[in-house]
């Protein structure tokens, strides 16, 4: 079918499953205002995870979304028929954890594809001149699935791809692998994109070498090229929302949750030398906004929505930015409530400072529980950082989530070992999750894996239920295995998995009501701690004179030259003794020459 031409170039994007259902997509949002801002395009947004959520119901759709790999099996079997059996056993496999009931794969392929017959039936695709996909974890065969559909109509409908899947070498293979992908964006979008809607209008003849293009000519020698410039963060138009509310209004009349809107404070990360992530692929460096463009942000999208719950997108929130901000946030009044991926704090006064501004909820790189681990992850962290960031947070009401990256490579008994015992002092608070080690494409332990002990890089295991042998064995993909010392890692982390499913049982089965696990009660001239343990009735602890004033002084790390210069009546030895004492008891924690008090207190106000 022939293409609607106009004199205002037309742009659609989608955003498919599994997208998160309760919030807009950050990528169309931000595309959309940035190549309206100055009439490059017309762009119409379309969050198609919604009707399929609608399609399927939005319990299933969150549980599925939750898992990430059960999504992409929902949709191998519509993009590859012969994968239709494993890719059902990898769907099961994936949701299998839960106890829960589990629905009919094959109902659930056929509830997606209705619904995706539904949305190209019900939308006028000639109108564009072009189609996007943002397409980011989870998302690829969603979006592979739908721009085929598209081309069986609309042969000549441009489509192009871009997102954190599409960088670097995967998303070279991605282009070479799929016909249906015309364009596709390596890296960043904004003006990527508004130059190839002005390339497709006639506007301009080249493409930025950041766009790949089936047009051998759409590239020329040009004495500067846009794809090598960033944009700067505090430059641009705040996201346009507007258009997932309509869908959501449409699709969910009855439904009564008011969206999560994601923002961006931040790209890439300021750190970026864990040797595990390769999460930042597709930013050429780190950039940020202003601590205050971010309020004037956050109160306009507040305004706009009435809306006040957001997600930050960032790897990490810039810390000095991120302190103005909030303490900003906190003197405007708004019952705000803020997700955020954090870096260790250990400072209680910037942690309160957070939650004052609305920081209700973090998840912090903690990753290990062993110095030597830490150090071979390139965190930049000790496990005393950890560790008190557990506590500071747990003092300061935030919830703190996060992983243990279990069956790491070249992990050592020794290594183990540590873990174990640190996870003993961890106990009272938040539960971690533990994460399975990973070989991420572009990662340092992919870039360097002899360091590692790889032998041998490899598909992933759940690829292999997705996509066909001959694809597989070409393609080059984000997610990988690898061959060395794998089944040596995974006898050994065992203890370490079991202790953290003891971990987490314990604290579900407290009660909300009950007092932190380990708090104490000020008396002034004493102090009483009360410990509560995994079995038996909890332990009373009481302490006294010094021993109160240096447990309260340890409130967050300090080093024994501190405690013996604020306290110059207690002697080297004596002190030794009483926090040696103290972490027998899990009262305190020690590394090296720095001690932290574990206790918080009891009904602390932030």
């Amino acid at each position: 079918m022939p293409i609607k031409t106009t004199s205002e170039l037309r742009l659609g994007l989608a955003a498919m499953p599994w997208s998160i259902f309760n919030r807009p997509s950050l990528q169309l949002g931000a595309l959309k205002s940035y190549v309206e801002r100055n009439d490059d395009a017309r762009a119409d947004t379309f969050h198609i995870y919604l009707p399929v959520a609608a399609a399927i119901g939005i319990d299933w759709y969150s549980r599925i979304a939750r898992s990430g790999w059960a999504g992409e099996a929902l949709f191998a079997p519509l993009l590859f028929p012969e994968m239709k059996d494993p890719a059902g056993n990898l769907f099961y496999e994936s949701l299998a954890d839960e106890n829960a009931p589990l629905p009919d794969f094959e109902e659930m392929v056929g509830r997606i594809e209705e619904s995706c017959t539904a949305w190209l039936s019900a939308t006028d695709l000639g109108k564009y001149r072009l189609f996007g996909f943002s397409v980011c974890f989870f998302q690829l065969l969603p979006s592979l699935y739908l721009a085929r559909r598209i081309k069986k109509t609309w042969p000549d409908l441009p489509i192009v791809f871009g997102g954190s899947s599409c960088s670097g070498a995967v998303g070279l293979s991605l282009f070479n692998h799929f016909p249906e992908i015309d364009y596709l964006v390596d890296g960043e979008g904004e003006e990527a994109l508004t130059r190839l809607c002005r390339f497709i209008a006639g506007d301009v003849d080249s493409l930025p070498a950041n766009v790949r293009s089936r047009q051998p000519s759409a590239h020329k020698v040009i004495s500067k090229d846009i794809s090598t410039e960033k944009v700067i963060l505090g430059d641009l138009p705040y996201p346009d929302y507007a258009p997932y509310f309509e869908e959501m209004s449409r699709l969910f009349p009855r439904l009564p949750f008011i969206p999560t809107l994601p923002v961006e404070f931040s790209r890439g990360c300021w750190w970026n030398k864990c040797t595990f992530c390769n999460l930042n692929l597709q930013w050429q460096n780190y950039r940020l906004k202003q601590g205050e463009r971010m309020v004037e942000e956050i109160l306009h999208l507040a305004r706009t929505h009435e809306s006040l719950r957001f997600t930050f997108a960032d790897n990490a929130l810039p810390p000095h930015e991120a302190d103005l901000f909030f303490d900003r946030i906190a003197a405007a009044g708004l019952d705000l409530d803020f997700f955020a991926e954090i870096r260790a704090i250990t400072e209680p006064k910037r942690l309160r400072l957070y939650r004052r501004g609305g920081l209700r909820t973090v998840q912090v790189g903690i990753e290990a529980l062993s110095s030597s681990l830490l150090k071979k992850m390139a965190k930049g962290t000790t496990v005393m950082d950890s560790i008190a960031a557990l506590k500071m947070c747990s003092e300061s009401a935030i919830l703190l989530e996060g992983n243990l990256i279990t069956e790491f490579p070249t992990t050592t008994e020794e290594e183990i070992a540590e873990t174990l015992i640190n996870l003993e002092y961890v106990f009272p608070f938040s539960p971690l999750q533990a994460a399975i080690f990973f070989l991420g494409y572009g990662s340092p332990v992919h870039n360097r894996a002899g360091q590692f002990s790889i032998r041998a890089i490899l598909p992933h295991a759940k690829n292999r239920k997705l996509l066909p042998k001959d694809l597989l064995q070409s393609m080059t993909m984000l997610m990988h295995d690898y061959r060395g010392d794998r089944r040596y890692q995974h006898r050994l982390w065992q203890p370490v998995t079991e202790k953290i499913k003891v971990w987490q049982e314990f604290h579900r089965q407290r009660k909300k009501n009950q007092p932190h696990p380990l708090h104490y009660m000020d008396g002034r001239t004493f102090l009483i701690i009360r410990q509560e343990r995994r079995t038996g009735a909890p332990l009373l602890h009481r302490l006294r004179g010094l021993s109160r004033k240096i447990y309260l002084f340890c409130g967050e790390p300090r080093k024994s030259e501190e405690i013996l210069q604020a306290f110059p009546a207690v002697t080297a030895p004596a002190l030794a003794k009483f926090l040696a004492d103290m972490s027998t008891k899990l009262l305190m924690f020690l590394e090296n020459d720095r001690v932290l008090s574990l206790a918080v207190r009891h009904d602390r106000e932030v």
